[in-house]
């Protein structure tokens, strides 16, 4: 159920009320009144950060005639539950699957729907895609977190904590100094109250264990796909990257290597972020 609860003058802010009564914080970024989008475009978000941190992205994405609309997953930026907490294995997947539903049902019938997922919301979106949990029309990931960088240590961890402890949250082990080569972006995400760093077991192992599957899946591939990813990621391992594009070769997935852009590609400097927009522009374009 969607309620509006406030607005700002080019996005409106509502909540939509999960299937276990959970709010989950929704941003829009519709077209002028009138105008009939060339689509609509779901973004899903990475790992403790929130919808707002795209209003950039979606502007652009309206500029070329889309209509946007993001929201913060559980457990992040204003919406309900345990900071990086997953109640179920398929709490995100689930929340993904309504909110696609609620994304169709505010354009006209026959617009398409596409989803684009950043680093663990790019997982979660091929996720969906995978076990057939989310019907769109094309996918868009970035610096999918399909690949994970562990050290022996954290290896050992994982084979524990999730079956100890599932709900104990604790650091994500992210350095925020390599999310970009923007110094600006950097120190705007370390002072930003609405990001957090929290991480439980389940989550963990639902990332470990769902970047494989998802690789695995490759060569059956069928939905239209916009795969771009860092080169130089320090964040999540672009092996996972590389090894899905083979797979899917002779697919419908269209790959990108960023080979000295950091994690996050859309908040990249200069000539490097243009080029990123300018791939996924000259993409849109050739199918919408």
């Amino acid at each position: 159920m969607i309620g509006p609860v406030s607005a700002q003058p080019d996005s409106t802010l509502s909540t939509f009320t999960a299937s276990d009564g959970e709010n989950i914080a929704v941003q829009d970024w519709p077209l002028p009144e009138g105008r009939v989008p060339r689509g609509m475009v779901l973004i899903v978000h990475g790992l403790g950060e929130y919808a707002g941190r795209y209003d950039h992205v979606a502007k652009r994405l309206n500029h070329w005639g889309f209509a946007v609309r993001s929201y913060d997953q559980y457990g992040h930026g204003e919406s309900g539950g345990m900071r990086g907490g997953l109640p179920t294995a398929t709490r995100l997947l689930d929340d993904l699957a309504d909110l696609a539903e609620s994304a169709r049902r505010r354009v006209p019938e026959g617009v398409p729907l596409v989803v684009l997922g950043h680093s663990m919301g790019g997982l979660i979106a091929a996720t969906a895609v995978a076990r057939q949990l989310l019907p769109v029309d094309a996918l868009v990931l970035s610096s999918p977190a399909l690949g994970t960088r562990l050290s022996p240590l954290q290896k050992m961890l994982m084979a524990c904590v999730p079956r100890i402890a599932p709900n104990m949250a604790v650091s994500n082990g992210l350095d925020p100094d390599f999310l970009t080569h923007d110094r600006a972006v950097v120190d705007a995400y370390r002072a930003d109250p609405r990001v957090h760093d929290r991480l439980t077991g389940r989550l963990a192992r639902f990332i470990v264990d769902e970047g494989p599957k998802v690789v695995a899946s490759a060569p059956r591939w069928t939905v239209p796909t916009l795969l771009m990813y860092a080169g130089d990621d320090r964040l999540v391992d672009p092996a996972g990257s590389r090894a899905f594009a083979q797979g899917a070769q002779g697919g419908p997935v269209e790959a990108h290597c960023f080979q000295d852009l950091w994690h996050e590609i859309f908040n990249e400097t200069g000539a490097g972020q243009e080029a990123v927009f300018l791939t996924l522009r000259r993409w849109l374009d050739g199918r919408f």
